[in-house]
């Protein structure tokens, strides 16, 4: 069986421009679940197909295309491979690959598939990474504004100071984490326009660093 994924993933492999393609990429897919291996492969493909000159890169641990910016990203996990666009809030959306179990639509990938017969079409995803890439192109056409740079602090607020005083596992996980793992909560925290949001990253943030998690756990290999 293993051979037998490893015979598509070298075959397919061919049809990628291979000189956009990144060997670690290769050797995450070739690390993947069995399973996993042609569904990655058919996804990768349809990024190149769909625009040929993007790059390949790692980030977070997962493979993402990048052109003009980020175009989207997939992920292996134990039971399904995960997948979608950047910015898949601002992309019609005719396949429905961005909706959740709420209907909502999120800024990155939110399509879960288990097997190759989920998997769309290539000539669906195509379509989606070619809107994507358009959708980037446009806005880097545009003049660039300068913003004033935002100053990243490690400062912990007062109330998420309050809520992992509370909680000793949770503290524990916050303060073995990296000063810039520290700042990916507390930015995302005190990033929140509403009260009511805030409360709830804070409770979100106390329940996973009591679970030994980061901010960004969710798009770390497992």
């Amino acid at each position: 069986m293993g051979f037998f994924y490893t015979t598509i993933f070298e075959r397919q492999t061919v049809d990628v421009v291979m000189s956009q393609s990144s060997k670690q990429v290769d050797q995450y897919i070739k690390n993947a679940p069995e399973y996993a291996q042609p569904i990655l492969v058919k996804i990768r493909k349809a990024f190149h197909k769909g625009c040929p000159e993007l790059e390949e890169t790692i980030k977070w641990g997962i493979p993402y295309f990048v052109c003009d910016g980020m175009l989207g990203g997939m992920a292996a996990f134990k039971k399904h491979v995960g997948f979608g666009f950047w910015r898949s809030n601002e992309l019609d959306d005719p396949a429905g690959l961005s909706e959740t179990g709420t209907g909502a639509k999120q800024s990155m990938c939110t399509a879960k598939v288990h097997n190759l017969k989920e998997l769309p079409t290539q000539k669906v995803l195509v379509d989606y990474v070619r809107r994507a890439v358009k959708l980037n192109r446009a806005d880097s056409s545009k003049p660039k504004k300068k913003s004033p740079k935002k100053k990243i602090t490690t400062r912990i607020p007062a109330d998420l100071a309050a809520l992992l005083k509370k909680n000793k596992p949770a503290k524990v996980t916050f303060d073995a984490l990296a000063p810039s793992h520290k700042r990916d909560y507390i930015q995302w925290i005190t990033e929140a326009k509403r009260d009511a949001t805030r409360q709830q990253r804070l409770k979100t943030t106390i329940e996973w660093l009591a679970e030994g998690k980061r901010r960004n756990w969710k798009y770390e290999r497992k």
